[in-house]
């Protein structure tokens, strides 16, 4: 029967947010999946800009189109926003990000881990 457990995104401290960096490929790393179990990782971002950012999420590669998932990310009055709804990940593969504009979009969420 398999487990479920929520845990933090590897690449945050404490639970806080990940200031998004990195404007090109390698982006900034948000999580690295679990080596065997399966990882659902529910992803928010938040613009703290005053104009729309394209974010691009590195999803366990960085080759396009393949590995990547491009998104706009409204003002900052747009909210939190939601930027992977559950998407599954292991293998130690890595969810990196980057965006058109250094350090006004973050990334929060969670991993329900399956074992």
């Amino acid at each position: 029967m398999a487990t479920f457990s929520k845990v933090l995104l590897s690449g945050s401290t404490n639970g806080k947010a990940v200031k998004v960096a990195a404007t090109a490929t390698a982006g900034t790393t948000i999580h690295t999946a679990h080596a065997t179990a399966l990882d659902e990782i529910w992803l928010y971002a938040h613009n703290s800009s005053a104009a729309p950012v394209k974010l691009t999420l590195e999803w366990g590669e960085a080759t396009a189109p393949d590995g990547n998932i491009e998104i706009t990310i409204g003002t900052e009055g747009a909210g939190l926003v939601l930027v992977s709804p559950g998407l599954l990940l292991t293998n130690s593969l890595v969810v990196k990000a980057f965006a058109a504009t250094a350090n006004v979009i973050t990334l929060t969420g969670y991993v329900n881990r399956i074992a």
